[in-house]
Order: structure tokens, then C-alpha cells, then sequence
């Protein structure tokens, strides 16, 4: 499970203004990475869902576009702080939180809304997915990556005393339970045949995802 430490995020006060740019800096470069990585990912993920009958998959892939949303709330958030500078206000920066921490609380309810529908449809109809190795392959890359950028992400939001970015970084982690289920998911229907443990992967994701956005949005309305 993810560390659960979104709300610690004090600042060090101590720290030069230069070291703000520079947490800025590698937030936005963070941010970069996640929305490449992402768009890849999510291509592979729903070529190979669609091609294998995997609602796990597929909604691994939708995960990957809904950070891609994510990532670039969060890009123009940092950037914007970036342009104001030194000069920015407190009440420029807590609407800069409360509008990204809306939008990231949506698009986690999003991924929540399409993982019900989709899993319980299969669940109801009867519906398997067939092995996919390139769905394993995928999840244990994911299962690597997205550890390390979580982390990153969380220790930048601390410096910056964001909480916008913290929660993005929880997103992140949620993409490494995500991969974790897949993993699991997949396996054991490449192992056994259980198709039927596709669809129950894709709903024990949504748990944490719904927890998530929920606390994203409410302090988005709460800033």
C-alpha cells in the first residue's frame, strides 16, 4: 500500500528562494516524465486489453490517460507558479491548489466510474479475458517506474508545500497498486484460466480510487 502522508506537507521555511525554483523546476520535469511514460503505457495497455478481452487491462490503459489529465493539471500548475515567480500571493497559491486538487478528485471518480461499469458487466455476462504477455510485461514495468516517480513526487509537494502535488503523487501510487492488481489479475488467468479473476482485479481497484479522489476533491473545495 502507498504511504498515506498527502497531508504533510510543511515547508522548510529555511529554505532560499532559489531552492523553490529549483523544487519547481523538478516538479515540472516530474510532470514531463509522467505524461510520456503514461501516454505510452496507455497505448500498449489498451491495444493489448482490446486484443486480449481484458477489461484489467484496458482500464490500465484508461488509468494512463487520466493521469495524462493529471499530469498536465499539475504541469500548468507548477509552470504558473513558475511565471509568477517570487511575487506569487497566498491567495494565488491556494487557487492554484484548490482548482488542480478539483480537477485530479474528478478524474479519479472517472477511472472509478469506468472500472464499475465495465468489470460488473463482465462479472454479470460471464465475460473472460485471455492471456496477455504483453499486459504482464507492462504491469511489472509500471510496477518499477512508478514506485520511484510517486516518491519523487511526494518529497517535491512537501518542499513546495503543495498539496495539489502530493495528491497527484497518490495518483501515481494508486497506478502502482493498479499494476500490482493487473499483475495479479492476469497471472493467475494466464496460470489457470480463471477469466473470471480479470474483472474482480479491475473492482479491487476501486476502493483506493474512490477513497483518493474523494479526499482530492474535498480539499479542493476545503483550500
Amino acid at each position: 500500500m502507498p504511504p498515506n502522508d498527502r497531508m504533510d506537507t510543511t515547508p522548510d521555511i529555511t529554505a532560499p528562494e532559489r531552492s523553490r525554483s529549483a523544487l519547481l523546476a523538478r516538479g515540472v520535469a516530474l510532470e514531463y516524465f509522467t505524461i510520456g511514460y503514461n501516454a505510452f503505457e496507455g497505448v500498449v495497455a489498451i491495444l493489448a486489453g482490446v486484443l486480449a478481452g481484458s477489461v484489467a487491462l484496458v482500464g490500465f490503459g484508461l488509468d494512463s490517460v487520466i493521469e495524462i489529465a493529471a499530469g498536465m493539471t499539475l504541469l500548468w500548475r507548477l509552470r504558473r507558479e513558475t511565471q509568477i515567480g517570487a511575487d506569487i500571493s497566498e491567495a494565488e497559491h491556494s487557487s492554484l491548489e484548490r482548482r488542480a486538487l478539483l480537477i485530479i478528485g474528478v478524474t479519479f471518480f472517472a477511472l472509478s466510474a469506468y472500472i464499475a461499469i465495465e468489470a460488473g458487466y463482465m462479472l454479470v455476462t460471464g465475460g473472460g479475458a485471455e492471456e496477455s504477455t504483453v499486459g504482464i510485461i507492462l504491469a511489472v514495468a509500471s510496477l518499477v517506474i512508478m514506485p520511484a516517480l510517486a516518491f519523487l513526487k511526494q518529497r517535491t509537494a512537501r518542499g513546495l508545500n503543495s498539496h495539489a502535488l502530493a495528491a497527484d503523487a497518490m495518483e501515481t501510487w494508486v497506478c502502482s497498486y493498479l499494476s500490482l492488481i493487473l499483475l495479479a489479475g492476469l497471472g493467475l488467468n494466464a496460470a489457470f484460466g480463471w477469466g473470471w479473476a480479470d474483472p474482480l482485479a479491475a473492482l479491487a481497484m476501486l476502493p483506493l480510487v474512490i477513497k483518493e479522489g474523494w479526499e482530492a476533491f474535498e480539499e479542493g473545495r476545503e483550500e
